[in-house]
């Protein structure tokens, strides 16, 4: 999937917010419940983020680098959708998506109150779509959404794994929106010449980065829509924010330091895409090279303040696990000590037992029209 998916965004998935900067797990993936393999897998949130906070146990010797998922390219997100890396040692920048597909449900729905906000401000612009795309859909939580927010307007969720798109189909089936909901399996920008008609809005959420040629998949964007109809990027925002910069122990600016990482593993993903161009990232500039007009930016923030739910200690101690993991041969002692004591559920420090732990996000998104 080109991704949110994101995740990435940011944490894992989470680009320059889990990711446009960090905060996007690439993942290690022996440590996501298979289909099937898990009865977490098809959990309730809290059971998916538990599950994932606490993977099972593997040597680091016995780690290997996740093979690229066959039918899409390997990349965040964060469908964070950021981006941090969690593979074996920190410097490979393959990320199986349909492995990590529990977790990106549950960060969906973790985020849902920030996309149902960036949603709403779209639905001011886009008041009666015929056709909406989410092109990186994922496992369709945002596509369902869009169902929601959206009920007189058919969705096409659109993605390069087969497997995610069964779970979003599902979930549309699940929730009721079945009979509107369509799917399309095909690495983009390309599947989408195989759209039967031109899309009234088009979403590409924490998707686009996963592109390696940015400024050519706009374009192709642009081309699938109808005249009038808007494109809606979302990328970009602030890098996520699970804790005091202060802990107590260690050294303060813990998570300054796991962004700066996270850039870095950034960096060489993009540059590991096929087809990958440097691009500066206005991206008011490049969608009116795309032909596009009346550009326009918002950001949205996800805040849920201190004492977190469990959930989202959940969700902080899978991402920090990853992290730690995937950046084992980067951190410094002192660093790998911190997380140590952090994700250690026995610790009165961890994440899972102290009073000051939070979820911060802000995600931004990027419109502009087709000219009639």
């Amino acid at each position: 999937m080109h991704l949110d998916r994101a995740v990435l965004d940011r944490a894992v998935l989470d680009r320059a917010g889990l990711p446009s900067a960090p905060g996007f797990l690439p993942p290690r993936q022996q440590d996501w419940p298979r289909s099937g393999a898990s009865a977490h897998a098809d959990g309730t949130p809290q059971e998916r983020l538990t599950t994932m906070a606490h993977p099972p146990h593997t040597s680091h010797g016995d780690r290997h680098t996740p093979d690229s998922h066959g039918d899409r390219h390997t990349p965040d997100d964060g469908h964070t959708h950021g981006h941090t890396a969690g593979h074996t040692h920190g410097h490979d920048t393959d990320i199986d998506w349909a492995e990590m597909a529990p977790f990106l449900e549950a960060q969906a729905e973790l985020f849902t109150p920030l996309y149902e906000r960036a949603l709403s401000w779209l639905g001011k612009e886009v008041t009666e779509p015929g056709l909406i795309v989410d092109a990186g859909s994922g496992p369709g939580v945002v596509s369902t959404l869009f169902a929601e927010t959206f009920p007189g307007a058919r969705v096409m969720a659109v993605d390069g794994s087969a497997s995610l798109l069964e779970r979003a189909r599902n979930r549309a089936e699940r929730l009721g929106h079945g009979d509107r909901f369509d799917t399309l399996a095909g690495e983009l920008p390309q599947v989408l010449k195989e759209l039967d008609y031109p899309a009234d809005l088009l979403w590409a959420g924490r998707s686009l980065h996963h592109l390696g040629d940015q400024r050519a998949a706009l374009a192709a964007f642009a081309e699938r829509l109808a005249p009038g109809g808007t494109l809606a990027v979302m990328e970009g925002g602030l890098p996520s924010r699970f804790l005091p910069r202060d802990l107590g122990f260690g050294r303060p600016g813990l998570e300054a330091r796991l962004d700066a990482l996270q850039e870095e593993w950034f960096a060489r993903m993009r540059a590991d895409l096929p087809g990958s161009v440097d691009e500066a990232e206005d991206w008011a500039a490049l969608l009116g090279a795309a032909g596009l007009k009346h550009a326009r930016s918002r950001s949205f923030l996800l805040d849920l303040p201190a004492p977190a739910s469990e959930r989202a200690r959940s969700y902080i101690a899978a991402t920090l696990s990853r992290l730690r993991d995937g950046f084992s041969e980067s951190l410094d002692r002192d660093d790998r000590a911190t997380l140590d004591r952090l994700l250690d559920p026995g610790d009165e420090a961890s994440v899972h037992r102290r009073t000051d732990v939070f979820v911060l996000a802000a995600h931004t998104v990027h419109t502009a029209v087709k000219p009639v």
